[in-house]
């Protein structure tokens, strides 16, 4: 870990050497806002520039909120599921039609469920918590062409887009595991830019200097801070049972492909894009992760390669100075143009050898050359987590 203190700032932890000046110019900017945690800003090994605020960070404030920090992928996360009774050597030779069943049972992209796929009663019960939101800022959703009611209920148990992802892994031990990422979907995306927008224009009317534009807040007792928080606790949840629906239907599908198993009895379910409260230092504070997990004692996470590239199942060791913290995954070193500059499928195809996927040009922005080297990100977390299994990917569903 270095430590960067500018004058009029608070100090910014970074536990890698490998940081872009744009992401590192983000967090000076970042460590410039008056309501900081006076212990400063955490960078994760994996940090790198972000729209809104940079990936791979971790920023502890008082009495305010940052939205564009939070993000518009509110939730965003990560879950694993171990499957007991089933062996590396239970899978067939070709994992192509359970790939297929898989992308049928879950929609990816912009693509929403059917009237088949739907749960209406799920769907019922989050668009119910909804309704305030609707009804207090009506005009949350009205760049969308459809009713917020349906979104909620075609997009619950969906993909998206991106570096989300589902995949079957294989442990150490010959065990088998699914995982997936995913986050709050379109309905997450129009409540994080509605309150970024709002408090841009809230700055605005107050006559507030910002580093930033990006760096636009709300102050704690405020309204638009109370609905922002409540909203984004609807967001979060709607995430998290999101990802709880898709692991239902893969796990229903590879009960038709494999030998009978039993999900482990807890899953790890665990956000990296949000913002809660916490006690850090003796001061209660809102903690928001972008692009990073919480890694408390004995706290279990998720941390993601990329596709071809190995992933860990983390335990985390309760460090103080990162705010109880780690990397959410590898990190990319490069943007989707540049990685589309500079591979070619035949990339993607050499890159992903043995691994059951696309490996077309809809996903060559994600190819794994795209991104940090992993085993160097864990190696610069030792004091943060340590891994308890690592996996390889066997099976992936791109969102893309």
């Amino acid at each position: 870990m270095k430590v960067i203190h500018d004058s009029g700032s608070v100090p910014i932890r970074i536990w890698t050497e490998d940081i872009e000046p744009s992401a590192l110019q983000q967090l000076r900017n970042v460590a410039r806002l008056p309501f900081l945690h006076p212990h400063g800003v955490a960078a994760m090994p994996d940090v790198h520039f972000g729209i809104g605020a940079t990936v791979g960070s971790v920023i502890a404030t008082d009495q305010a909120i940052v939205p564009a920090a939070v993000g518009v992928d509110i939730g965003c996360g990560m879950i694993a599921v171990r499957l007991e009774g089933v062996r590396a050597d239970d899978l067939p030779t070709s994992l192509a039609r359970i790939r297929s069943d898989i992308e049928r049972a879950v929609p990816t992209g912009f693509e929403s469920n059917g009237p088949a796929q739907q749960n209406e009663k799920a769907a019922k019960e989050m668009y119910d918590g909804f309704r305030w939101l609707e009804t207090g800022h009506p005009k949350v959703f009205a760049r969308r062409k459809e009713p917020a009611s349906k979104v909620i209920g075609a997009q619950f148990g969906s993909l998206g887009g991106g570096n989300h992802f589902i995949e079957v892994c294989t442990d150490e031990t010959d065990g088998v595991w699914v995982m997936l990422h995913s986050g709050s979907r379109g309905i997450g995306n129009a409540i994080g830019s509605y309150f970024i927008e709002l408090a841009r224009e809230d700055m605005r009317r107050n006559s507030v200097a910002l580093p930033e534009r990006d760096l636009a807040y709300f102050k704690e007792g405020t309204r638009h801070f109370d609905d922002y928080v409540r909203a984004v606790d609807w967001a979060q949840d709607y995430a998290r049972e999101n990802r709880d629906e898709m692991m239902r239907r893969v796990l229903a599908v590879l009960k038709r492909h494999l030998p009978a198993f039993k999900p482990q009895y807890e899953a790890i379910n665990c956000h990296h894009n949000y913002v809660q409260r916490e006690n850090h230092f003796g001061r209660d504070v809102w903690v928001t992760r972008k692009g990073a997990i919480s890694a408390r004692e004995g706290e279990m996470g998720i941390i993601p390669g990329s596709m071809g590239k190995r992933s860990f199942i983390v335990r985390g060791l309760g460090n103080p100075q990162s705010y109880h913290s780690c990397s959410h995954g590898a990190g990319r070193k490069m943007g989707r143009k540049e990685a589309r500059r500079r591979f070619t499928v035949a990339d993607l195809q050499s890159q992903t050898h043995g691994v059951e996927c696309r490996k077309d040009d809809s996903v060559l922005d994600e190819i794994p050359g795209a991104y940090k080297d992993l085993d160097e990100v864990m190696a610069n977390q030792a004091d943060l987590v340590e891994a308890v299994h690592t996996l390889k990917q066997v099976l992936c569903v791109k969102g893309a």
